[in-house]
Order: structure tokens, then C-alpha cells, then sequence
């Protein structure tokens, strides 16, 4: 089940435009729901797909009270200042290859940004998505099970209008601070255009390698991996393979990283 609370396409602001997300419906989207206030889209969105919601339904606030973030960290911001989205899809892929689904985000946000706010953005493996060294966005994909089969939760979060007394670590940006004036509903409409698109084409069997390590700003550097307390490679990434790992040429040869903690360590 949505939110009961502001469970309509009305909302209290004009910081999202509900009739012009509703068009986003297409190949893929058949519902785009804007909420004026939810604790958690992702939540929201994993309780329909275990009451068997069909894939294709997206979920929209500005107001989200207490999203999460890996490791069940806490994500928090004024109301109007970012955009919190949610999809439902259920990918016809063996679950063995729903690691791409958060790198498959990540392409999406980049593309979205890039055409709705004209910001220089990548990422940094897996899904950090950066303007320059700081992060502008947040991701969260999770696997759930129903009765019709497992289903996934494709979760985002973009920081638009937070000022830099608003931002939660010195790290963080937004649009507004890196100078665009591009609406939430802008980029939440070019953001579900380019996840649609990537979507797609990876649940039909394509490889999204190739356009993953051409937004990937972590190929190329020399970086840092930290995969367990105290146990660290170095070496320069090459690029991810088509089962997402990282690949960094190390001193002792070619390794892979299915995860890990990467530190950019210097300009290429």
C-alpha cells in the first residue's frame, strides 16, 4: 500500500508539478505517485511489492522524513530542498545479476542531471554520484520478495535547493550550490526517462559496461580499495567488467571488486 497520509496527487507546494510527473508513464512507468510528506519511499514502495503491486510504479516526495541509506543510516532534509524517488520494477534477470540495478541507477542520475541541470556529474564506484569530489545524490536498491515472484526497489535521492548550512556533511552539494536553477520536476522527469531507458535495455539482456565506465569518474585514477578493517589495495582502476566489479591494475596484476570503500587518490 501507498501512504495514506497526502496519498493523492496534490501537494503542499509548487516545488513538484504532480500532473506533469503523471506523464511520465510509458514502456515502462504506469503510475507516478506524488506524495506531499512519507517517512520512506523505499519503504513505501518494498510494503506494495509485498502485496504483490505490479512493477512499474514510481513513488515522488519532497518531503521525506526519515529515508535510509546504506548501512540503515538516516537521511534527512527541510521539506522542498530535495527530491526523494522510488521504483518498483520486477526485472526478468536472475536475481544473481541484481548487483547492476544500483550501478544501473547510478548511469540514470548522471544522464538525468546532466540533461535537466547541464551539471558536470559522475560517479564513483559503485553509485556515488558527484559533482566534482561531492556527493549530490543517494541510492538504495533492495531485493523483496512476494508471493508473484521478487521484485526490486530502485531508491534515489537528489539534492536540488539545500544551502550549505542545510547540507548534512561538508561533502554534500546540490544543484542550487553548483549554480542550476533546473526544477525538481525536471530532473525527476529526465532522471525517469534515462532509468527507463537503461532499465530496459539491461532487463533484455544488454551490457551496460561500457556506459557505466564512460560516467564512472573512479576509471582511470589511482585509488585506494577497502574491502575489510586494515586490508587495503591500491592500484589504478581500469574500468568494471559486465558483472559490475571494479577492475584495478594492481601491483601484484589485474584484480576484481564485487565491494568495497574506494578512495579517489589523485586527479588523473
Amino acid at each position: 500500500m501507498l501512504p495514506t497520509r497526502g496519498n493523492t496527487i496534490a501537494v503542499v507546494s509548487s516545488f513538484l508539478d504532480p500532473e506533469a510527473l503523471a506523464s511520465a508513464t510509458g514502456r515502462l512507468w504506469t503510475r507516478v505517485d506524488v506524495v506531499a510528506s512519507t517517512a520512506s519511499t523505499n519503504a513505501d514502495l518494498v510494503d506494495a511489492a509485498r502485496a504483490d503491486a505490479p512493477g512499474g510504479r514510481v513513488l515522488v516526495t519532497a518531503d521525506q522524513q526519515a529515508g535510509r541509506g546504506r548501512f540503515e543510516r538516516v537521511w534527512e532534509c527541510p521539506p522542498d530542498r530535495a527530491v526523494a524517488l522510488s521504483a518498483l520494477v520486477r526485472p526478468r534477470r536472475p536475481m544473481a545479476e541484481w548487483g547492476w540495478l544500483s550501478l544501473l541507477v547510478g548511469i540514470a542520475v548522471v544522464d538525468g542531471l546532466q540533461a535537466a541541470a547541464g551539471v558536470d556529474v559522475g560517479l564513483k564506484w559503485p553509485n556515488d554520484v558527484l559533482v566534482g569530489e561531492k556527493k549530490i545524490c543517494g541510492i538504495l536498491c533492495e531485493a523483496v520478495p512476494s508471493e508473484s515472484g521478487p521484485a526490486a526497489v530502485l531508491g534515489l535521492g537528489v539534492n536540488i535547493a539545500l544551502t550549505r548550512q542545510e547540507l548534512p556533511v561538508p561533502t554534500a552539494t546540490s544543484l542550487r550550490l553548483e549554480g542550476s536553477d533546473a526544477s525538481a520536476t525536471d530532473v525527476v522527469l529526465a532522471i525517469l526517462a534515462a532509468l527507463q531507458d537503461h532499465f530496459l535495455r539491461w532487463d533484455a539482456g544488454g551490457s551496460l559496461a561500457t556506459d557505466y565506465s564512460r560516467r564512472c569518474s573512479t576509471v582511470g585514477q589511482q585509488v585506494a580499495v577497502h574491502v575489510a578493517e586494515n586490508v587495503t589495495t591500491i592500484g589504478r582502476a581500469l574500468g568494471v567488467d559486465d558483472a559490475g566489479c571494479l577492475i584495478v591494475q594492481t601491483g601484484q596484476g589485474v584484480r576484481s571488486f564485487a565491494a568495497g570503500d574506494v578512495v579517489h587518490l589523485r586527479k588523473r
